[in-house]
């Protein structure tokens, strides 16, 4: 399994507990939360049982999670990833955040486009799929810039807790959201 990539400006490197403080800055931004399908994290130990949660998929070989660190301050600034591998049918599912600080400045596109590179040209995988929120416009931006191509819609596909039950895990309550799912293979 990848656990290091490596682009002009940036570090990945699978996530570690000493992540946790950086990762929670991040994560607790609900500008940064509130299209990955999260309540904004209000306590560091959240961020810890995350990173161990995505730690024990990697160990399954079931996905991925990278931090990203700016190459030359090895400041961690988001997270991105593999969030699901099915290498039976020869694709993944990726996702990425950053904090607020680093929005615009092209870094997301050069993490993405690690993690294209790597499932196409190491993996050996055919297809890469992002789900996202029609809200988030950058998002999208993003994907169609990278050759992305928009699927389809999918139907109220994932539940916002709202309110008292959220991080409840009750699985009442809260609102269905749609997402848009992208994909883009390596013959495109």
């Amino acid at each position: 399994m990848i656990t290091e990539l490596h682009t002009n400006r940036l570090d990945l490197r699978q996530m570690k507990e000493t992540d946790a403080a950086d990762l929670f800055q991040v994560w607790s931004d609900p500008e940064v939360a509130r299209f990955m399908n999260i309540s904004p994290f209000t306590a560091e130990q959240q961020a810890v049982e995350m990173i161990r949660m995505l730690a024990d998929l990697a160990q399954k070989k079931q996905a991925i999670r990278f931090s990203i660190m700016e190459k030359e301050s090895g400041t961690i600034m988001g997270s991105c990833g593999y969030n699901y591998f099915d290498f039976e049918q020869a694709r993944a599912e990726i996702g990425y955040d950053l904090a607020r600080a680093y929005w615009g400045k092209g870094y997301a596109a050069e993490a993405v486009s690690a993690l294209l590179d790597r499932g196409f040209n190491s993996l050996g995988l055919n297809r890469l799929e992002a789900k996202v929120d029609p809200r988030n416009v950058n998002s999208i931006r993003l994907l169609e810039k990278l050759g992305f191509t928009r699927e389809g819609l999918l139907r109220a596909y994932e539940r916002e807790e709202t309110g008292a039950e959220a991080g409840t895990g009750s699985g009442s309550g809260g609102i269905f959201n749609d997402l848009y799912m992208y994909s883009r293979l390596a013959s495109d």
